[in-house]
C-alpha cells in the first residue's frame, strides 16, 4: 500500500513501513519491532574497536573485560535515550537539533556529524581493504578502490525494504559472532581469568587503553541513525502505543547491544589465550591475522578472522549510508539522492587511505585506524550532550520523558565519556605534534580548532537550559501548524482550477485517473490528459511522428478525453514526443496546471538505470504539487 509521506520525516522512503498490528500476539509484536538495534550494532563491532579490544587483550589478558561491560552498558542507555526521543518526538536527533538550535550552532553541528560519519567511513574501508587482503592476498590499495565500487552496489539492497535490509545486516552480523565463537573453542581460554576479568581493575599503564576502549565504543553517527530507525514501524501515535513501542525497542537495544559486547568480549578474550598468554603484544589486524593459525595449529582460524573482519566492514558501510542520510536531511532539511551521498562519504574516506598508502605503505593503515576513533571522540559530545537535554524535556517526550534518575545516570556517562575522549584525543594530539617534522605548524592548526569545538560545546551545553528558562523557542511543528491555520476555513483552501494527469496508456492508468476525477469533481477543476509517445522514433520526428504507437497513443488519449467529456468532465488532451520527463513538464508548464497527478511504477535503484526514471525529474523541475499514485 503507498503511503503518503511529508517530507519532512525521518528516512521518508521507509517511514512506517513496517506495520505493526496491536491485535497479534506479543511475540508477533515483538519480532515486528525487533531490527534497528541490530542496525546500530554493527557500529559497536566495526574495525575500528578491534585494534583496541585486540591490544587491551595482547597487553593485560582479560583485565580489561570490565571495560568492555562498562562501555555496554552506557551504550544501552544511550541508545535507548536516542529510540525514546525518535517514538516520542517523531523527531530523529539531526531533526531535534536543527529544532532546537540556532542555525549557526545547526549548522556547526552538522559539520561534525559529517567528519565523524567520513571518519568512521574511513574505518570500514580499511577494514574491508584489509579483509580482502587477508583473505585474497589483495593489495591494500587495490582493496580500497573495490570499496568504492562494492559501497554502490550494495546500496540496492536498501531498495529491497527495511526489513530485508534489517535481515541482511543481521546475517553479517551472524557471520561475525559465528566467526569469534569458532576462533574461542580454538583457544581453549581461562574461564576463570574470563570471570575475574568482571573485577574492576587497572593493571600497569592499562588507563590509556581502556580509555581507547571505551572511545572506541560509543558511535557518535549510532545516536542519530537509531532515533530514525525506529519511527520505520508504524505503531499507534497514542501514549500507550508510544509506551509499548519503547519497551519492545528497549528489549531490541538490550539485545543486539549484548550481541556486540559478545563479540568485543570475543577479540579481546582470544588476543588473552592467545597473545598475552605467549607474552606477545599485538596492535594491528594483519599481525594479529599471521599469528593466529600457527599459534592455534588451525589453518582455518585465520581465514574466519580475516571473514569477521569483511563482514564488519560491509555491514558497517551500508549502517553509514543511512546514518548520512539522516544527518544531510536531519539538519539542513536538504535531501541528495543515496548513490551520490554514499558515493561522496566513500571519497572522502578512499582519498586519505590512499595517501597513506602510498606515502607510509600497509603499515600506515593502524595510524589510520586510531585516527579514526580519536575523531569519532571528538564529535561524540556534541551528540550525547542534545540527546540528554531533549528527552529531559517534558514538552518534547511527553509521558516518556526520562525520569530524574536515568536523566541523571546520563549526564553521569555523558561527563565519564567526554571526559575519557578529550583524554584520548589529547594524548593521541599531543603525540602527532611531537612526531611531526614541524610540530608549530601542526600546532597552529590543531590548536584553534579544538579551541573553536570546546566554545561549540559550551553553547550546545548551556543554551537549551537558557531556553527553557526563558521563552521557548516555536518548533518545526508549530511553525508549521501557525503557517496552515489561516486556511483551516473551507473558503480559505486553496482550490486547483486545471489538474493535469500524466498517462502511461497501461492497466496503471485506471488507478491515476480515479484520483484525478475524484480531485477534479472536488475542486471543480478542468482535467488535462497529458501522454508522451516515447522512443527514439518520437524523440526524432516529434509530431511528425507517424507509425503503428503514435497512431494508437494518439487514438488512445482521445476516446479518454471524449468519454469524460460525456461524463460531465471538462477536459484536454495534450501529446508530447520524445523524453517522458521532459514532454511531462513542458506540457504541464504550457497548460498552466495547478497539481500534477502521475504514476509510480515502483522501481529504484538499478532498475532506474535500465528502465528510466520519470517522477523523479519531473517532481523536482515542477513547482505545482504532484500527486504519485502506485
Amino acid at each position: 500500500m503507498h503511503r503518503s509521506v511529508p517530507a519532512a520525516v525521518s528516512l521518508p522512503e521507509v517511514h512506517r513501513s513496517v506495520d505493526v498490528d496491536a491485535r497479534s500476539s506479543w511475540w508477533k509484536r515483538m519480532l515486528a519491532f525487533f531490527g534497528p538495534a541490530y542496525l546500530i550494532s554493527v557500529g559497536y563491532m566495526d574495525p575500528g574497536n578491534w585494534a583496541t579490544d585486540i591490544e587491551g587483550g595482547s597487553r593485560f589478558g582479560y583485565a580489561l573485560i570490565w571495560v568492555l561491560l562498562m562501555s555496554n552498558l552506557m551504550a544501552v542507555l544511550l541508545q535507548t535515550l536516542s529510540a525514546r526521543l525518535g517514538i516520542a518526538s517523531g523527531r530523529d536527533l539531526a531533526q531535534s537539533c536543527r529544532d532546537h538550535y540556532s542555525r549557526p550552532v545547526t549548522v556547526a553541528l552538522w559539520l561534525l556529524a559529517e567528519v565523524a560519519i567520513a571518519a568512521c567511513d574511513l574505518a570500514e574501508v580499511l577494514g574491508t581493504a584489509i579483509g580482502l587482503n587477508l583473505l585474497f592476498h589483495m593489495p591494500l590499495l587495490i582493496g580500497i578502490v573495490i570499496t568504492a565500487i562494492d559501497s554502490i552496489f550494495l546500496l540496492a539492497i536498501q531498495n529491497l525494504g527495511v526489513r530485508k535490509f534489517e535481515a541482511f545486516i543481521l546475517g553479517l552480523v551472524f557471520t561475525v559472532g559465528l566467526c569469534f565463537l569458532y576462533e574461542l573453542l580454538l583457544a581453549d581460554p581461562s574461564w576463570s581469568g574470563i570471570a575475574s576479568g568482571f573485577v574492576p581493575s587497572l593493571p600497569g599503564d592499562a588507563l590509556y587503553v581502556a580509555i581507547g576502549i571505551i572511545g572506541a565504543t560509543v558511535m557518535p553517527h549510532n545516536l542519530y541513525l537509531h532515533s530514525a530507525l525506529v519511527q520505520t514501524r508504524s505503531f499507534a501515535p497514542t501514549e500507550e502505543g508510544k509506551a509499548r513501542a519503547a519497551r519492545y525497542n528497549l528489549l531490541d537495544t538490550g539485545i543486539a547491544l549484548n550481541a556486540a559486547f559478545f563479540v568485543n568480549a570475543a577479540i579481546l578474550i582470544l588476543a588473552a589465550a592467545v597473545f598475552w598468554k605467549n607474552n606477545l603484544v599485538v596492535t594491528e589486524l594483519q599481525q594479529a591475522h599471521e599469528l593466529l593459525s600457527p599459534m592455534l595449529g588451525n589453518s582455518f582460524a585465520a581465514i574466519a578472522f580475516a571473514l569477521a573482519l569483511l563482514a564488519a566492514g560491509q555491514s558497517s558501510t551500508l549502517t553509514g549510508t543511512l546514518a548520512g542520510q539522516i544527518v544531510m536531511e536531519g539538519f539542513l532539511n536538504f535531501k541528495m539522492r543515496p548513490f551520490l551521498r554514499r558515493l561522496i562519504t566513500r571519497l572522502l574516506a578512499i582519498i586519505p587511505a590512499v595517501a597513506v598508502l602510498l606515502y607510509a605503505g600497509d603499515h600506515g593503515t593502524y595510524s589510520l585506524l586510531i585516527l579514526s576513533q580519536v575523531i569519532l571522540s571528538l564529535q561524540l559530545p556534541f551528540a550525547i550532550i542534545p540527546l540528554i537535554h531533549f528527552t529531559a524535556d517534558r514538552g518534547l517526550m511527553g509521558s516518556l520523558q526520562s525520569p530524574r534518575v536515568i536523566t541523571a545516570l546520563a549526564w553521569l556517562t555523558a561527563v565519564v565519556i567526554v571526559a575519557l575522549n578529550f583524554q584520548l584525543a589529547y594524548t593521541s594530539i599531543e603525540e602527532w605534534i611531537n612526531a611531526a617534522s614541524s610540530p608549530f605548524l601542526l600546532a597552529m592548526i590543531i590548536v584553534p580548532v579544538v579551541l573553536l569545538m570546546a566554545a561549540l560545546l559550551f553553547v550546545v551545553t548551556l543554551q537549551p537550559f537558557a531556553r527553557r528558562k526563558g521563552s521557548r523557542a516555536q518548533s518545526s511543528w508549530e511553525a508549521v501548524l501557525a503557517g496552515v491555520s489561516e486556511v483551516t476555513n473551507a473558503e480559505q483552501r486553496p482550490m486547483y482550477r486545471r489538474i493535469a494527469v500524466a498517462l502511461a496508456h497501461d492497466d496503471g492508468d485506471t488507478r491515476v485517473l480515479r484520483h484525478a476525477i475524484g480531485l477534479c469533481r472536488s475542486h471543480q477543476a478542468q482535467i488535462v490528459l497529458v501522454h508522451v509517445v516515447e522512443g527514439a522514433v518520437g524523440s526524432v520526428f516529434g509530431k511528425d511522428t507517424f507509425n503503428t504507437e503514435s497512431r494508437d497513443d494518439e487514438e488512445y488519449i482521445i476516446k479518454l478525453e471524449l468519454a469524460l467529456r460525456d461524463k460531465g468532465l471538462d477536459c484536454v488532451a495534450l501529446l508530447g514526443y520524445g523524453s517522458p520527463p521532459r514532454e511531462i513538464v513542458r506540457l504541464v508548464e504550457e497548460c498552466k496546471a495547478d497539481a500534477l497527478v502521475m504514476g509510480g511504477h515502483g522501481h529504484r535503484g538499478l532498475k532506474d538505470l535500465i528502465f528510466g526514471a520519470t517522477i523523479s525529474p519531473v517532481r523536482h523541475a515542477l513547482s505545482i504539487p504532484v500527486l504519485i499514485v502506485r
